[in-house]
């Protein structure tokens, strides 16, 4: 089904096929900015433990690294759609390379306290927010490239979020390294990868731009453009639906893996950063066999058997006799959580309409994250005897979600085809 609304007509730059490969102007920038995100996702948490050595004010940092990301959400998906993702991506990028460099100077100069802290406090939650404009600017590239792709728009979202994967897994451990002779090599590096992504991003494919209204009326964008390409949207609906419900899931299991590790098992903090190497690197792995599965046995397929998978191993998790079973476990969630982002990232890129994918985008993107605060309120309510029950509830619950999910989907021609009239309209 394809939206049609008055402000949704592409103006401007239009999405022509951009010369030179997609590796140049997809791809390299993309693999820039997804590492650079990384870094600043797990790396930033670990400055702020390293400058104020205090656990709390690093949760402290993790909140406020979030909270500004969930709300630029409606303003980045809005400003992409009026003035396209390269500048978009761009602004971010210089504005959080500048940032960064600044920061990382200053904590050069000032003495250790309340200064050090505010300063690095501060540097999460601006940077949090930079970070979320440049992902959308990158995520609209990413849709432009699927449609050009001529029927191969799950091999483009698979490299994609390969790409995504493989810098989660180089980030936290990079930023690691470089943290141990101290916060400033590790902000000197984040910062050059934001120069470079700034640059990169000029280069990019245009994206389409919704023309402004010509009465002056109110245009109607942002949240409210987004909700109402949503609800003409039912299979991604249903989709968003599903796997909102797992990420709560999800959200408990990365935020009660430190607890589990360290309380229940008796591993230092490195077995949690090694749990979450392995799980990039399962996921990585996982998404490479998509891109062979999805031609043979289409989008439900995949989504079915990573449902099923990803159901399984969360029911399983609490029963986990030792550290590497449950890592194993873990692993083997995270795989197939992949597998159903490689679902979700291909259907949206196909039937979004191109002049409304920025704001639409935030859209299901804030639905997708809203689980992750909820289970950390979920975590800091739950007496740790009965973590593992408020698991099985949250994993019962995923299954169910996802059950109910593909069998209303099962006869979708966008899943059981890998493609829409959206796609052809677009």
């Amino acid at each position: 089904m394809t939206v049609s609304l008055p402000e949704a007509q592409p103006a401007g730059r239009h999405a022509a096929p951009p010369p030179g490969s997609l590796l140049r102007r997809v791809y390299a920038p993309r693999a820039c900015d997804a590492l650079a995100y990384s870094m600043s996702t797990y790396a930033m948490p670990l400055v702020v433990l390293a400058t104020t050595g205090s656990a709390s004010l690093t949760g402290l940092a993790f909140a406020l690294e979030w909270m500004p990301r969930v709300a630029a959400f409606s303003f980045a998906g809005a400003l992409v759609d009026r003035s396209g993702a390269a500048i978009v991506c761009f602004l971010a990028s210089l504005a959080r390379a500048l940032l960064v460099a600044g920061a990382g100077v200053a904590l050069v100069m000032v003495p250790p306290g309340t200064t050090e802290t505010v300063i690095v406090m501060a540097l999460a939650a601006v940077t949090g927010a930079l970070t979320q404009f440049s992902f959308i600017a990158n995520e609209a590239v990413g849709a432009i490239a699927s449609r050009q792709s001529q029927g191969q728009s799950h091999k483009v979202q698979s490299v994609l979020i390969g790409i995504d994967q493989t810098a989660t897994l180089i980030g936290p451990a990079l930023g690691g390294v470089l943290l141990l002779t101290g916060p400033t090599r590790m902000l000197a590096l984040l910062s050059v990868l934001s120069f470079l992504s700034a640059a990169l991003a000029l280069q990019t494919p245009p994206t389409p731009l919704r023309a402004a209204p010509r009465d002056g009326t109110p245009s109607g964008g942002g949240m409210r453009q987004g909700w109402q390409t949503l609800r003409s949207l039912p299979s991604l609906r249903r989709l968003v639906t599903g796997l909102a419900c797992s990420n709560l899931a999800l959200g408990l299991l990365q935020s009660a893996s430190p607890i589990f590790i360290e309380e229940h098992f008796g591993y230092s903090p490195v077995a949690v950063g090694a749990l979450w190497s392995i799980t990039a690197a399962a996921t990585l792995i996982a998404v490479a066999c998509c891109r062979f599965a999805l031609n043979r046995i289409g989008l439900w397929g995949v989504g079915v058997i990573s449902a099923t998978i990803a159901s399984a191993a969360c029911l399983a998790v609490p029963e986990a006799p030792s550290y590497a079973g449950y890592v194993a476990l873990v692993a083997l969630f995270m795989a197939a959580d992949g597998g159903l982002t490689v679902v979700l990232r291909t259907l949206r890129s196909q039937l979004i309409p191109p002049a409304a994918f920025g704001t639409t985008l935030s859209l299901t993107i804030l639905l997708l994250l809203l689980p992750f605060p909820v289970a950390g309120v979920i975590l800091a309510l739950t007496p740790v005897p009965l973590l593992a029950d408020v698991i099985r509830i949250c994993a019962l619950l995923q299954a169910v979600t996802l059950l109910v999910t593909f069998v209303r989907l099962r006869k979708d021609p966008a899943l059981r085809t890998g493609t829409s009239p959206a796609q052809h309209d677009a």
